[in-house]
This record gives C-alpha cells, structure tokens and sequence, in this order.
C-alpha cells in the first residue's frame, strides 16, 4: 500500500509474521464493542482486562460486555495511571489480582489477559502475561495513538527502572492488537501530540513518501480526522510489522524503531518517568538524533532542519531540558543499544534510510549543547 493511498475498507488488518507466533492488527472503529474484532482468540474460561484509573472508567465495560460473550468469567484490574505507576509495585498489582483471594480463585494458565489502555498498560500487561505461570496469552486494546501505532504491536513488554527505562522486561507476543479508533476521541491533546511522535519516527527510518504525507496532513491528524489517523495507524503498523517480522528480538534491524529513544529515555529517565510523556522526549530525542546524523556527515543539515520543524510543528518539544551533558551521557550508557559502555544511536543517512553507529563524546556534546542541555 502506498504512502498515499485512502483507506476504504471498515476494518483494517495488518499481519505481524512470525510463523506460529503471528497475530493480527485490526484498526477501526467500534472494535471494543465488536466480538468479531477478537476472533481467533481462546474462549477460555477466565478473561482478565488490565486497565487503569483513566480508561477504565470510559471503556473497561464496554470491552467486559464483549468479552463475555466468549469467556465464562471476566475480571478487572485498575492500576494507577501514570509513567511513574510503570514499576514492581504495580505489576505486583496485577499478579495479585491473577492469583486471587479467599472469595476468587486464582486465574489458571489458560486464562486470557487484555491490555487497555496505552502504553504503560501494554507493557505491563504483556510482562505480566510473559511472567504468570510461565507464559499466558494475552491481547493488546490500544486506546491512545502512541499505543495503536508503536508500543501494542511487537511483543516488547517491560517495567522501568529507575536508572534507565524498560530495562526489565521480556519479548511477549500478544495473539492480537485490536486498535479502536474511537478511543482516540477521549484522548487529551497533549497525548496525541506524544502519539504523533511515533508517527513521526516511521518517514525519517523507513519511508520517505509516508514523512512526505505526514508534513501534509499534519493539520489533519492535529485535527483528528478520522481518514488520515486511520491511514497513519495503517502505515505505521505496516512499517513496524515489516520490521518486527525481520527481526523480532532486536538483534538486528529492529533496532531502527529506537530511533530518537537513546536520547529520550535519558531525558525521561534524568526528570522523573511522567514529567515529560514519552512521546514528548521522543520527539525531542529525534531532533537531536537528526542533528548528530548531520554533525557525522551523514545527513544534509537541511534534511535534519525538516524533521525537526515537522516534530516542532506536532506541537512537540525540540530543546531539552538543562539536564547537564555529563548526566545525559551517562544515563544514554545505560540504553539496551550500548556495548561495552560505547553508546549507540540510531542515525538517519537519508530521509527513509536508518543505520545504527557510535559517536564520538565530542560530537554528542555539541548537539547536547545545541539543544540546550
């Protein structure tokens, strides 16, 4: 499908192929409703739906109704909400709710967890589901866009640390992402602006056509029409569900999808998970991503001048904040990419073209400075 083409069909499916690990991706609206957007799925006796003290109250009956219609037994979680909730703690919330108490017993290995809510909830979810009992199914219900286009789809489940985020966690595939667009209509700006960061990410690292029809419709995603966030969802997850396909551990070229992270996750790390939302230090982060790649030579300077007007315009920051370079270096040391304590960035030699590489410390300072840490 090209970057410009319109969606027509009602639902939308996009493959993730990973032999008997495949699943679904299923974009439209009035999916928490539908029964049919959870075909596949086992009709197990207990389902639990993992959700927080924000979207439960908007969708967890809606999606309760419909899930029992195939499971005798349908319970609920609520976590706290919040990137600062993304811990043991709050997990341990979640096992305890699985093992139940004196009045209900404990979920066996066949029940069925579904995650709804963004990304927090996803991943914790899907770590939950990776640890209990050694491995139980879940299902991803993305309800923010950050969620629908990025952390729901490739089996990335995990808790944060205080010294460096998802540094806990398990490769979990989910046996289906079923991504309601009507959900996107309760989420408050500032978070569509953080999801629109990963909308982002996918032109610069793999489709310079899709980072052309972004730049266009921006005004429309701001907008939240229905026909463009249908189509970047699509795109998006066609793109990841190319990439993930490829390499599903991340030992290879997966590694792209980080792009921006390095940088962000020592952002969100330095502050305090939640004083920035991810997306907010993605968007930041792949400013100064593009601007190392044109420091290194790699990038014309006007290219990483686009990206980073597109991710300013999402309403997105592009300065960081006065972290220090001293600490931002050593909180980007702590990234899953680094080797031996040699820092790795994913860098842009074109718009749609992405490479992993190390930097010198030189060069990494001047951005840093450049972007007013």
């Amino acid at each position: 499908m090209s970057a410009a083409a319109s969606v027509t069909s009602p639902v939308d499916t996009v493959t993730i192929a990973l032999g008997e690990r495949s699943y679904p991706i299923r974009i439209g609206a009035g999916l928490v409703g539908d029964p049919a957007a959870f075909d596949g799925v086992p009709n197990a006796t207990v389902a639990v739906v993992v959700s927080n003290t924000t979207v439960a109250p908007l969708y967890a009956e809606a999606l309760m109704r419909t899930l029992r219609q195939r499971h005798a037994q349908v319970r609920l979680i609520v976590l706290p909400d919040g990137e600062a909730h993304k811990d043991w703690p709050t997990l341990n919330l979640v096992f305890d709710g699985l093992l139940g108490d004196e009045a209900t017993p404990a979920a066996d290995r066949k029940a069925v967890l579904y995650a709804l809510g963004g990304g927090v909830v996803g991943d914790m979810t899907g770590f939950a589901a990776a640890c209990y009992m050694r491995g139980i199914a879940f299902v991803q219900v993305p309800t923010t866009l950050l969620a629908q286009v990025d952390s729901s789809v490739g089996g990335k489940t995990g808790i944060n640390h205080p010294r460096g985020k998802n540094m806990i966690g398990a490769f979990h595939q989910p046996l289906a992402v079923v991504a309601d667009l009507d959900t996107l209509a309760t989420l408050p700006d500032r978070e569509l602006r953080a999801g629109l960061a990963e909308v982002i990410k996918y032109g610069p690292i793999a489709d310079a056509a899709f980072f052309d029809w972004t730049e266009r419709e921006l005004p429309a995603l701001l907008a939240r029409e229905p026909r463009a966030l249908r189509h970047a969802i699509r795109r998006s997850c066609e793109i990841k569900a190319e990439v993930v396909g490829e390499d599903e551990r991340e030992s290879g070229r997966r590694a792209i999808l980080n792009f921006g992270h390095t940088f962000g996750h020592a952002i969100e790390a330095a502050l305090g998970y939640g004083e920035w939302l991810h997306g907010e230090a993605v968007g930041c982060g792949m400013a100064m991503a593009a601007d190392l790649s044109a420091a290194l030579g790699l990038l014309p300077a006007a290219d990483a001048r686009r990206i980073a007007r597109l991710i300013e315009r999402a309403g997105l920051p592009v300065a960081a904040p006065p972290i220090g370079p001293d600490r931002f270096l050593e909180l980007m040391r702590v990234d899953k990419k680094a080797e031996a304590g040699e820092i790795k960035f994913v860098l842009v030699d074109a718009i749609g073209r992405a490479l992993v590489r190390g930097a010198p410390d030189a060069a990494v300072r001047e951005v840093l400075a450049a972007r007013g840490v």
